[in-house]
């Protein structure tokens, strides 16, 4: 297996700043951290922590674009992926991580990252009972 491309990464839930994890997994660790959003996908509640679920032609959800300091990508990656149980072809994963198209508020320039998204069965659990977090940020959600 080929070694993963270093992307930076979106996130939007408890990796955002102010959120739980991100001290614990990104503090120190980042070159930028800046706003972004991901198109064509909904987000929904875990609860605890949050699930984007891809859409294609609806949705947007809001977060960060991380991008990593070199000498820590490599460990920053294991992290995250361990964070959100992500193992490759894993058919018990809660989450996928996948390169995907965001887009940077300040400029609306696109950036291919890694997204951790819901997995299939997830995701068809949550299209058919899942609470849906209106306007896709979690930081402003209520509740």
């Amino acid at each position: 297996m080929s070694p993963s491309p270093r992307l930076p990464f979106f996130v939007y839930g408890t990796l955002r700043p102010g959120e739980p994890n991100h001290d614990a997994f990104l503090r120190d660790r980042t070159l930028a951290e800046e706003p972004a959003r991901l198109v064509g996908a909904l987000l929904y509640d875990g609860p605890g922590y949050p699930y984007a679920v891809e859409e294609p032609g609806g949705g947007t959800v809001h977060g960060d674009l991380v991008t990593a300091r070199p000498e820590e990508y490599p460990a920053l990656l294991a992290a995250l992926d361990h964070l959100e149980e992500y193992a490759p072809d894993d058919p018990r994963n809660l989450y996928e991580r996948v390169a995907r198209e965001v887009v940077r508020d300040a400029d609306g320039t696109a950036v291919r990252a890694w997204v951790y998204v819901a997995a299939p069965s997830v995701a068809a659990r949550l299209r058919r009972r899942g609470n849906l977090i209106a306007g896709g940020d979690w930081a402003v959600r209520s509740g």
